[in-house]
């Protein structure tokens, strides 16, 4: 049973949708990933009063034992790294100089970095292939809630960016680009430095930076 994360439950989503989905899912007998557990790990992890900068990815990596919950973040142990999150540290590396010990992003989450994708759910090696069980209505909720004052949004790839016109007139940072796919990455997401963008705008509001790649 899928767990409703208590700090956003009063989102209509978790009453209106998720009792299908919890239905579809429980006919589904394929591997479905991440575990059942950590399906919702990055609202758990990100109460909304806490979240300051938000991620936005597509859907979970639907190799078995590198989805936990968040998007583009592996478990510790995991090696070598999936290609988006590889290049993700070459972006951080080329925009701030380093990068963090491993894929592990949980450490960005306590600090109030929302890694959210479109869709929590996969089948094992069928990447997106949850896109029609009504995951995408939770997003825009999401996004909805969090525009009671500014923050920061970085939407990587076109389910993210389509998010882009809900942000607008909210004073929130809005940054977009190519997602960190190979498939893509060239086209926009190197050199388009997220991540000191973000953390210029946070000292702007007065608010201390991202730290990035020291857990």
């Amino acid at each position: 049973m899928l767990t409703v994360p208590q700090r956003w439950r009063d989102l209509p989503f978790f009453r209106e949708v998720l009792p299908d989905i919890r239905s579809a899912l429980a006919a589904d007998s394929r591997v479905i990933l991440p575990p059942e557990q950590q399906v919702f790990a990055a609202l758990d992890a990100c109460t909304p009063d806490a979240v300051r900068v938000v991620i936005l990815g597509q859907d979970p990596y639907p190799t078995p034992g590198h989805a936990h919950g968040l998007a583009f973040s592996v478990a510790p142990d995991v090696h070598p790294l999936p290609r988006s999150l590889r290049n993700i540290f070459k972006e951080l590396r080329s925009d701030i100089g380093c990068t963090p010990p491993n894929g592990d992003l949980r450490f960005w989450a306590n600090q109030g970095v929302l890694l959210l994708n479109d869709v929590l759910t996969v089948p094992a090696a069928e990447a997106r292939g949850h896109r029609r069980l009504g995951w995408q209505k939770l997003v825009p909720q999401v996004l909805e809630a969090l525009s009671d004052r500014p923050r920061a949004f970085v939407l990587w790839g076109n389910d993210a960016r389509a998010h882009a016109p809900r942000l607008a007139a909210h004073g929130h940072l809005v940054l977009e680009s190519a997602h960190p796919s190979p498939l893509s990455a060239r086209r926009g997401f190197f050199g388009s430095r997220p991540f000191s963008t973000v953390n210029a705008w946070l000292k702007e509001q007065g608010q201390q930076p991202i730290n990035w790649t020291d857990p």
